[in-house]
């Protein structure tokens, strides 16, 4: 459970921001998401591999 205490002076608008940036941070809907359905460690690699290599063309492309 995400616990935000208000600090004194400190408006709701100001916490409520706060435990907002908190709960993306921890990733809970990723978490959810990710969970609805089961894929296997090697298509996870996979994607990983394919992501960080596009990655990679892209900013050789940008750099010279």
């Amino acid at each position: 459970m995400i616990v935000v205490s208000l600090k004194e002076g400190e408006s709701i608008d100001r916490a409520l921001k706060r435990y907002k940036r908190k709960y993306d941070r921890i990733g809970v809907v990723r978490k959810l998401r990710s969970n609805q359905h089961f894929t296997k460690p090697s298509v996870t690699r996979r994607i990983e591999v394919l992501k960080a290599a596009y990655i990679q063309k892209k900013n050789d492309s940008e750099q010279g």
